[in-house]
């Protein structure tokens, strides 16, 4: 199977399940407990059908969009993610570089892998996901630094307060650092080229906390990271203090209830991500499309309202926009085609979804996003 014969999400995984060691192929594909909002994120499209209108003239298509005061050119945009270069030894860069070919923002994530001074090279704007931590002196000086990165939105991910129980990961023994139980071990011999580049290109590290977590050389899963190392503790007081202190564009991600999303209006809020963290945390919570319309209702006239987890068509796309989301987020929908072709991957991905909205748009009737309304669905 080579990159040409990806046509879709599920060609994507495949094909990055064919060149990564299983650990970490289960670490992108993984979930919480039965993973059972794992696979509601995307089947919860499936209860809402598209009503076309024809002969509108759609021979000319603009797809573009601003959300939290960034104009990009298409409605969806590449999620922070944590590790990309144990996906692929490019990593966020691969990432960077195909969302400025296309226009779109990239996230970079407190978990990630190039520092954000070096991804800010790529002429597009930047999400920060950043992560509260226990440690209050190094939650300033992490917004200090991304301060005078130059990051346009600030994203705080408020689903993370313990880590979900992610079972894949717990069998295989995936860990910061790398420390496998045997079995896990024995799926990075069978794919030993992802072992050679992992060797001979640059050292793994975790730029944005290398200069304020010491691991001592200690292994840690990353649902320990969220229980041991976040606060939970963190409420509404400190998101208003760290929107006061950010004074710029600053968005909560993991936002999924009515009652939530008004207080993130009381705060200051200028965005809210309704995510339930691609099924990773809380199995058996709503998935964000089926909260949508209800929290748009509630306060889409006064934040910008995004939602991300389960995206994987064009038509999701469609779906969510014409029920009030401003654009989508996604974050496997990239990560596999990274982990399959790095930044190559990743420009097919887009391009392909690129093409289905458009397509998508035309079929609809509809020559802007703005033509995207309610009156174009109808739920089963």
């Amino acid at each position: 199977m080579r990159l040409n014969d990806c046509h879709n999400f599920h060609d994507f995984r495949n094909l990055a399940g064919k060149r990564l060691p299983g650990p970490i192929f289960n670490y992108i594909d993984g979930a919480a407990d039965d993973e059972v909002t794992y696979k509601r994120n995307t089947s919860s499209f499936d209860n809402c059908d598209l009503v076309p209108n024809v002969l509108n003239g759609v021979e000319a298509v603009d797809i573009s969009t601003t959300i939290m005061g960034q104009k990009i050119e298409m409605p969806i945009y590449c999620s922070p993610t944590a590790l990309q270069r144990l996906f692929h030894h490019k990593g966020e860069e691969a990432v960077a570089a195909a969302a400025e070919e296309f226009g779109t923002m990239f996230g970079v994530s407190s978990l990630g892998t190039v520092s954000l001074q070096q991804l800010r090279k790529y002429k597009t704007p930047q999400f920060y996901q950043f992560y509260f931590h226990k440690d209050r002196g190094l939650n300033r000086a992490m917004l200090q630094s991304a301060s005078e990165a130059g990051i346009e939105v600030m994203m705080l991910t408020v689903d993370t307060i313990t880590g979900g129980n992610r079972e894949r990961d717990l069998r295989t023994g995936f860990s910061i650092p790398l420390r496998l139980n045997f079995a896990g071990m024995l799926q990075f011999v069978l794919k030993p080229q992802w072992g050679m580049n992992y060797l001979i290109h640059e050292k793994f590290k975790l730029p944005q906390l290398d200069e304020h977590i010491h691991m001592g050389g200690n292994s840690i899963s990353v649902g320990n990271y969220f229980s041991e190392m976040l606060d939970p503790s963190m409420n509404w007081h400190d998101v208003e203090e760290m929107v006061k202190i950010w004074n710029g564009q600053f968005c909560l991600k993991g936002i999924m209830s009515v009652e939530d999303a008004k207080k993130a209006v009381d705060v200051g809020c200028t965005g809210i991500i309704l995510s339930n963290h691609g099924g990773r945390q809380l199995d058996g919570s709503r998935s964000p499309f089926d909260q949508l319309s209800e929290i748009v209702d509630a306060v889409g006239d006064k934040i910008d309202v995004i939602m991300d987890s389960g995206v994987q068509r064009g038509t999701h796309v469609l779906k969510a926009l014409s029920l009030g989301a401003k654009a989508v987020g996604c974050g496997r929908f990239y990560l596999f085609p990274l982990a399959a072709a790095g930044q190559a991957g990743v420009e097919r991905a887009l391009g392909l979804m690129r093409a289905e909205i458009v397509r998508g748009m035309q079929l609809m009737g509809c020559k802007t996003i703005n033509d995207l309304s309610r009156k174009n669905l109808k739920f089963r």
